[in-house]
């Protein structure tokens, strides 16, 4: 097993041979590790069945081990966001800004990349590749550290990237997996500014206030989702129940799905009801505020609830008074993901939209857009709920950073 040290040490060496790289070369790289992956997909679902059965032996709840299951349908999927991405413009060389001074001097501000990116993050293997093609396109190493939940998935699927890389002008070790899954070699490569540049922490709150506070590294901050859906009082019902349904229900265990509803009380009365049985039909539990019970039938939410991302079939419910208490509302109980309102009143959706302090927000769709293939970025790192250098959805740019070239013809100060 090659410690996190010395996996550091080599994805920084590999680092220059990326860097170097062109758009094409590594355009084909991705397209070879598409290529493996689909060949090697049954190696890959035996090794991710031994995962799975583990979990299950330790009790995951079935919404966690949802987001840990790989199978041919989502394996397929993996491989075509890695081409996706290579039909993304390559960041790397682009001019941000070009300007000219008095004195002559040429000034360009020139996108280049990170060099070597380290990623934290828990029992989703999909991170293992998303990560690893995004670094790569970015022209960046990446030094991957999953969880112990996903270590047979992981190991599998990073043996599979570094085969295809093993083809290109591009060093294997640009790709390198952490294999110790102890807490030890998180919190070492948390410090290991001498070979990363750059750390995200991907995962639960438990996980990124470990990396926020031990970490010496330079962090990007990924938030947890405690995300909002508001039904304004003039909401369309059956576009509401739809949405609500969507951003509840599609998928529980992922940070853009809604955990808290809140509604307008003066179409509490009608759309409670039609809310009830639709999450209900859904297996869905609902906590509700004193008002929501006195409407329909549900247990008791706490302050506590309102302040947790469930990442399960549960939802707390508020009946609000109008939309200036349901951005309070937000503002106090929210971690600044994705929040929706639902409404065919244009000015509540400016105030909303305007207001609510969330690194993204919505009018009259679903929080489960909060995603990088679905904003057109390809596969993300993660979704940055903090204000530096990147919000939102991180794609290739905001995984690079840049430097200044100065031309002159003998300029001195």
């Amino acid at each position: 097993m090659i410690n996190v040290k010395d996996a550091g040490k080599r994805a920084k060496m590999a680092s220059r041979s990326i860097m170097l790289c062109h758009e094409e070369q590594k355009n084909e790289a991705l397209r070879l590790i598409a290529d493996a992956l689909l060949a090697h997909s049954d190696e890959i679902i035996e090794e991710n069945k031994k995962d799975i059965e583990n979990a299950r032996e330790r009790g995951m709840k079935e919404s966690l081990i949802d987001r840990l299951m790989l199978n041919g349908g989502r394996i397929k999927a993996l491989a075509e966001s890695v081409i996706e991405i290579t039909r993304l413009e390559d960041p790397i060389g682009e001019v941000v800004e070009e300007w000219e001074r008095p004195n002559g001097l040429t000034l360009k501000k020139i996108r280049v990349p990170m060099g070597v990116i380290g990623i934290i993050y828990e029992a989703r293997p999909n991170v293992t590749v998303d990560a690893a093609v995004l670094c790569l396109k970015a022209g960046s190493s990446a030094l991957l550290r999953g969880g112990s939940d996903a270590i047979n998935s992981n190991k599998c699927l990073v043996k599979v990237i570094k085969e295809a890389l093993g083809k290109t002008e591009i060093s294997p070790d640009a790709v390198m997996l952490c294999e110790d899954t102890a807490r030890e070699s998180a919190v070492e490569m948390m410090k290991m500014n001498e070979y990363l540049d750059v750390l995200i922490p991907r995962g639960g709150a438990g996980l990124i206030r470990s990396v926020v506070e031990n970490a010496t590294v330079p962090v990007i901050e990924t938030g947890t989702g405690n995300c909002h859906i508001y039904v304004d009082e003039s909401a369309d019902i059956e576009m509401a129940k739809n949405i609500l349904i969507n951003a509840k229900t599609q998928r529980t265990g992922v940070c853009n799905a809604a955990e808290t509803l809140l509604v307008n009380k003066n179409i509490a009365s009608v759309f409670l009801p039609v809310a009830k049985e639709a999450l209900s039909e859904k297996g869905c539990r609902i906590l509700g505020c004193e008002r929501t019970r006195e409407i329909i039938e549900c247990e008791e939410a706490t302050d506590k609830d309102f302040a947790t991302e469930f990442l399960d079939l549960i939802i707390s419910v508020k009946v609000v008074e109008n939309v200036e208490e349901a951005i309070e509302h937000i503002e106090r109980y929210s971690t600044h993901h994705s929040e929706a309102i639902i409404t065919e009143n244009g000015e509540n959706a400016k105030k909303f939209l305007r207001e609510v302090n969330s690194a993204a927000v919505y009018h009259n769709a679903s929080t489960r857009f909060t995603d990088g293939g679905e904003f057109g970025f390809g596969a993300e790192m993660g979704i940055s709920t903090q204000k530096l250098h990147a919000r939102g959805p991180m794609g290739l740019k905001e995984i690079t950073s840049y430097k200044f070239v100065v031309e002159g013809n003998g300029q001195v100060r």
